[in-house]
């Protein structure tokens, strides 16, 4: 009995071989057949297997084309339940799905194919017999109320879906895996699904999978049921949310998953700008920030990707820290040089941490060294930089090459003779500097340590010392202590050395410059010549009288203008106040008419006559010897307080609590010069001079005393030896103060007793003059010390006490200073030149040595620089 047929014709193809006309299936004798018709007899039975569960047989016609369409037929018989017919490319085939698998034979008959299936009641018993056993398999493994463990199918499978609608391969899928397969109604079309050989049904469904993604639909698991659906809804589907990437079987590649990374050391905003362009536009990526995760939909291959780049971005920015021992160069030293070189100028470069995508700034190479185990700590900002350290420092953690110089490699000490270190650094320095192009560092970075001393000593000369110098004096000469730091040349103050770091060639090149420079400086003997002459003279003439008209009345003159007013003197006689007579007597010829009346003494006229000379004769000569361009100084005077404020307290129980501030100033001579000696011998002087003293008629003031100051600033250029007026003042002062009465006193001769008269004139000369000797060699400065040594001791010798007096005897000396040795220049081979008697400073003993220096390739053209302790020449 026929119980299914697909008609030929459904779907034609003219230029295939052979061809699949028709399906049929019928019981005969108990038995169930199943005759498929073809275009053309075939030569031999076609290729067939069959799978256990779910239990199908399965017929491949090779070159034949399937002209009954897809439709499935429904069949209604013991065993059979339907026939498939698909088409793979070259070949159809015919799919036999059964309710038990059981066996089966095929036969050709002419153009047909003959498939015949074992008795159902045979197969129902075998698989009756399996079951049972297979429940009581189960029944003694598992528990009562587990549920039945999942039959797994493993038989291989050939897949040869060619425009298959997507739904119906869907649903063979779930027939050939066992899975529950469910379709969106949106998702539409047909699919090519073909594997060249045999496959495992989970192969097979991931293909599937693969198939649908390339064409814009996903498979999503919920709770085993999987769903086909649209790409762009898979990530509302899915329902399984996976904390590790193991979780996801390999076997499901294809599927939309929801992953969720914790980060341990990078930002996940950070990470977003890279993973975002990996991950397809209908998945998803979100920022977690409070607990540091990222979220992320995807498929689960490209899944396993993103997580191999978070793991390998995910990392500390720092290593741990490593120590490096170093074996020939010192950590100190080193450090510097490495660090530079890492960093790459970033000092001077602009701030790039802030631009986007740039690295956390605070994780960066450390470098630090431990001067006791002369090591190196180093914490790189990732292993690349930890290991260009290490290469940094074995290649410079070299032995020193062999050199003249010995052990101390490029390092060289040159003591200096004539020069100032700080001074001669800063200008080694600055030359070198010039010689590098444009932006680079090392010596030059260092010039200004060196120019500011010279800036100093320039600046002080720029204006008047209004403030008398007290700070000067009070300052150190020079900051001796304190070495003079940048570059590769460093000065040492403290024995007046150079210490260059440079190689041997630029050694040789900065030692002829300093050989120049560390020459014999002339010095200036500055005489100076201060004189100041003046002249006063003053002349008073007055009369003052008083007398009595009656009983009541009194007629008389007086006068303020001198201190002996009549009226204050008959005051001091009436009170007999003799301080007060005395303070109101002016110096002079006084005459006066006293009377007694009343028994008081009562003066009836005064006349005061008067006249002063007064000359003055002021000569100052301060001498001073200094260096070639060197300022030099010279005060003498007093240090004398100037109130600048005052305050009363009368807070607490100790009353009225007053004090006055004060500012000392000198009071003086002061000489400030500074000599430079042209190539012509011609000497340019900078000179400031003033003379300030103390107005003796002030000093009771209580607004403090009052100075008179002169004061002379200037340049000018002498010759040596040469005499030059810097300026004077020359002032002619009169003064006729006259005290009178109208008209009596225009009287010719009794005119003067109605009248005082006063005359002053005040006569002032001054005038400074300079004479500037060079003195280019010891001999010449040593032969001037001599002279003014031998005038000085002359003048002592002059003021020696009398000696006749018997009672004065026991001071009968003074001070005498000792008679000078010969002079250095005339008794260089006699031994010391030290003066005898009082001796300041022992002469020094001179050291014998007997070593012999190897030979220097540096003798000759550029001759050393001695040690000036040991007198042994450098190499």
């Amino acid at each position: 009995m026929c119980l299914g047929l697909l008609a030929a014709g459904a779907v034609g193809s003219a230029s295939a071989q052979n061809a699949i006309k028709a399906v049929a299936s019928a019981m005969q004798q108990g038995v169930e057949v199943i005759q498929i018709d073809l275009a053309r007899p075939l030569a031999a039975a076609p290729s067939s297997f069959s799978v256990a569960s779910p239990a199908r047989i399965a017929l491949d016609f090779v070159g034949a084309t399937n002209d009954v369409g897809r439709a499935a037929i429904e069949v209604n018989q013991p065993n059979l339940r339907s026939i498939n017919v698909v088409q793979a490319g070259e070949r159809s085939r015919v799919v036999l799905n059964l309710r038990q698998p059981v066996p089966y034979t095929a036969e050709l008959q002419g153009n047909s194919v003959r498939v015949t299936l074992q008795a159902v009641a045979v197969a129902v018993a075998t698989a009756t017999a399996t079951a049972v056993t297979e429940t009581r398999t189960v029944e003694t493994l598992a528990p009562a109320d587990a549920a039945p463990a999942p039959v797994v199918r493993s038989s291989p499978i050939t897949l040869n879906f060619s425009d298959a609608d997507i739904e119906a391969v869907a649903r063979t899928m779930a027939v050939v895996t066992g899975r529950n397969v469910v379709v969106d109604p949106r998702v539409k079309g047909t699919m090519d699904l073909v594997t060249d050989r045999p496959v495992q049904p989970a192969a097979a469904f991931n293909q599937f999978a693969a198939a649908l993604r390339l064409q814009g639909f996903a498979v999503v698991e919920a709770d085993g049921l999987y769903k086909v659906v649209l790409e762009a809804n898979a990530k509302l589907q899915s329902v399984a949310v996976n904390t590790s990437i193991g979780a996801v079987p390999s076997s499901a590649s294809n599927q939309v998953v929801t992953q969720i990374f914790r980060l341990n050391h990078e930002s996940p905003n950070a990470l977003m700008s890279v993973l975002r362009p990996l991950i397809p536009p209908n998945n998803t990526i979100h920022v977690s920030p409070g607990n540091n995760s990222l979220v992320i939909t995807d498929y689960a291959d490209n899944m396993r990707r993103l997580a191999r780049i978070i793991a390998a971005l995910d990392v500390p920015n720092a290593s741990d820290v490593e120590v490096i021992q170093l074996k020939h160069s010192i950590a100190t030293d080193l450090i510097p040089l490495v660090q530079r070189l890492i960093d790459g100028g970033a000092s001077s470069a602009p701030n790039v941490s802030d631009a986007p995508g740039a690295a956390d700034a605070s994780f960066r190479t450390t470098l630090l060294a431990d001067a006791r185990s002369n090591s190196v700590l180093m914490r790189a900002a990732n292993p690349a930089r930890a290991q260009l350290v290490r290469t940094l420092i074995e290649k410079l953690d070299r032995p020193p090459a062999e050199s003249s110089n010995g052990v101390a490699g490029n390092i060289y000490v040159v003591y200096l003779k004539n020069a100032d270190a700080v001074r001669l650094a800063a200008t080694l320095r600055a030359a070198m500097a010039a010689n590098r192009p444009s932006g680079g560092t090392g010596a030059g970075t260092g010039d200004g340590s060196g120019a500011a001393p010279q800036q100093a000593a320039q600046n002080s000369m720029g204006g008047s010392n209004g403030q008398g110098g007290s700070a000067a004096a009070n300052a150190p000469l020079n900051n001796a202590n304190q070495p003079s730091t940048g570059g590769q040349i460093q000065a040492d103050p403290s024995t007046n050395s150079l210490i260059i770091t440079a190689p041997e060639p630029q050694y040789r090149q900065m030692r002829a410059v300093i050989d120049k420079l560390d020459g014999r400086r002339a010095q200036v003997m500055i005489e100076a010549l201060i004189v100041e002459v003046s002249a006063n003279k003053a002349a008073n003439f007055g009369v003052q009288w008083q007398s009595a008209l009656g009983n009541n009345a009194v007629i008389g003159t007086n006068s303020s203008l001198n201190r002996n007013n009549i009226l204050a003197l008959t005051q001091a006689l009436a009170t007999r106040n003799p301080a007060g007579l005395a303070s109101s007597i002016q110096p002079g010829l006084n005459l006066g008419i006293v009377g007694k009346i009343g028994g008081q003494y009562i003066l009836g006229a005064i006349a005061n006559f008067f006249n002063s000379d007064g000359d003055a004769n002021v000569l100052s000569t301060p001498n001073l010897l200094t260096l070639d361009n060197e300022e030099a100084k010279i005060i003498i005077g007093q240090n004398v307080p100037f109130p600048t404020g005052s305050y009363a307290s009368t807070s607490g129980s100790v009353g009225v609590n007053p004090f006055t501030t004060v500012e000392r100033k000198d009071v003086g001579l002061t000489l400030r010069v500074r000599p430079t000696i042209n190539e012509n011998g011609t000497v340019r002087m900078t000179i400031f001079q003033e003379t300030s003293t103390v107005d003796q008629n002030s000093l009771a003031n209580p607004n403090g005393p009052t100075t008179n100051k002169r004061s002379i600033e200037s340049s000018v250029l002498v010759e040596d030896g040469g005499l030059v007026m810097l300026g004077g003042l020359l002032s002619d002062t009169y003064n006729n103060n006259i005290e009178k009465i109208p008209l009596a006193g225009d009287i010719p001769v009794l005119g003067n007793l109605f009248k005082n008269e006063n005359r002053t004139r005040n006569k002032s000369n001054l005038m400074m003059f300079l004479r500037p000797a060079v003195m280019r060699d010891g001999a010449s400065t040593e032969t001037f010390a001599y002279d003014r040594y031998d005038e000085i001791r002359g003048q002592q010798l002059q003021v020696q006490p009398n000696t006749d007096s018997v009672m004065l005897r026991g001071v009968n000396a003074a001070p005498v200073l000792p008679e000078a040795a010969l002079q250095r220049s005339n008794n260089r081979g006699n031994g010391s030149t030290r003066m005898e008697g009082t001796q300041l400073i022992p002469p020094p003993q001179p050291l014998a040595d007997t070593r012999k220096l190897a030979s220097s390739p540096l003798r000759g053209a550029l001759p050393p620089t001695a040690d000036p302790v040991s007198g042994r020449e450098l190499p």
